[in-house]
Parts: C-alpha cells; structure tokens; sequence
C-alpha cells in the first residue's frame, strides 16, 4: 500500500499551565493518497486543533504527527514551514483573500512566498488554475468584485496551485447557500478524482459530509466512529 500523505500516532495536544486542558486524547488516524475524508463533530471536540495539527501550525504535545512518511515532531520551524509549503494547500470558510489583490495575483501568493518571486510560469500555472475552478473572466477581478462562491473558487484556486497531496478544507461550504455550497463541493470532488490529491473537510453539515468517501467522528477529543460514508459511490 501507498504511504499514507498524513498518519497520526497516539496524538495528544494540552493547552494551559495551571490548570491544564487535554483538547486531543491519543487520536489515530491515517489519510491515503487521494482520499476524500469528512471530518465531523460538535464545537469544541478538537476539530480545528486536530487540523492544525495536520496542517504544521501546531505542534503535538505527545504522539507523532507524519506527513508524506516524514516525523514531523523533530523539525524545526523553518523545515516545517518548507514542509507544508510543498505538501498542503488550505481552504478555510473566511476566504481570506486580500482585497487589494485581483483573482490572479491572490493565486499567486503562495508560490511567490515559496520561491521569493513571481515569474512567468508561476503565473500560467494560476491562470491555468483559475481556468479550472471556471474563472477564467475573473483573473484581474478583486475579491469585492466577486460573489461568495466565486471568492471560494479563488481559495480553492490558490490551494491548489502549488500541487498539494492534501488540501486541508475547514467548513469551505459553511458560509454558502445551498447550492454554491453543492457547486464548491463538487468542484473539490472533480479536482480530488483527477489530480489525486487528498482533502480533509471539516464541516458541520452531514449533506456534504454523507457525499464523502469517509467520515470520521471526533467527540471530546477521541475518534468515536471512522466509516465510509453513505454516498461514497456516489
């Protein structure tokens, strides 16, 4: 078998000094290459801590974290940021596009931080991207100029533009209506499918979690139930 893109081991993650509180209990969890996960819970399970576990914006306080194979709990902060650079987009439900940017130079960013400049083959890559993601007209629009769906488009644009194995995706639908939550999600799905990259999406609404290939439960910091999901043939 694949190596898992992500596998957690006995993870734990403790906050406070005087009085100490335990969000993760000892999670366990493996992502396949080209997997599509929904990670489900009530508020305050430990959903946001666990992804920014995964995501190297956190760090453990026992157990180990592997990304791509690789025992993240001994690098230090520049090997973890040249790691998710390489390894992992993000999608968040605030699109957190910077409004004095355009579309185009938004799905730049990340690459520019990455190699220290913007060239001519960074920016075909994010016009071929935004090409996929249906925005093609939109390249020189500013986020303002854009509906909310179109935004998260963008978003999903800039995550994916440096080739990700995984897409980390924190309620991407949770500020849509109906249906631009059913064309993002289905556009995440197209873009799992051909490219193979694996997506973890955190969310709240079981519709889309039930449209996953997997679904698994977090409740007071313990994985409670792993399953695939009722639509993953689907």
């Amino acid at each position: 078998m694949a190596e898992p893109v992500v596998r957690l081991e006995g993870v734990t993650r403790d906050y406070g000094q005087d009085v100490v509180t335990r969000v993760l209990k000892g999670v366990d969890l493996g992502l396949e290459p080209g997997s599509f996960t929904a990670l489900v819970g009530p508020s305050g399970s430990g959903k946001s801590t666990l992804l920014n576990l995964i995501g190297l914006l956190d760090r453990a306080t026992s157990g180990r974290v592997l990304l791509d194979g690789v025992d993240t709990s001994g690098l230090d902060d520049t090997a973890l940021t040249r790691l998710r650079g390489r390894l992992l987009g993000f999608v968040f439900q605030f699109h957190h596009l910077l409004p004095a940017f355009t579309a185009l130079e938004n799905v730049m960013l990340p690459g520019i931080a990455r190699q220290g400049r913007a060239d001519a083959a960074l920016r075909r890559q994010a016009e071929s991207m935004l090409d996929r993601v249906g925005l093609a007209d939109r390249l020189h629009y500013r986020p303002g100029q854009l509906s909310g769906g179109q935004q998260q488009r963008v978003a999903i644009a800039r995550a994916l533009c440096q080739g990700p194995r995984l897409v980390l995706a924190d309620e991407p639908t949770g500020n849509l209506d109906t249906a631009t939550s059913d064309q993002v999600f289905e556009l995440m799905r197209r873009i799992n499918r051909e490219e193979h990259t694996a997506f973890l999406v955190v969310t709240h609404d079981l519709r889309i979690a039930s449209r996953c290939d997997r679904v698994v439960d977090l409740v007071d910091g313990r994985i409670v139930g792993d399953h695939a999901a009722p639509g993953a043939s689907s």
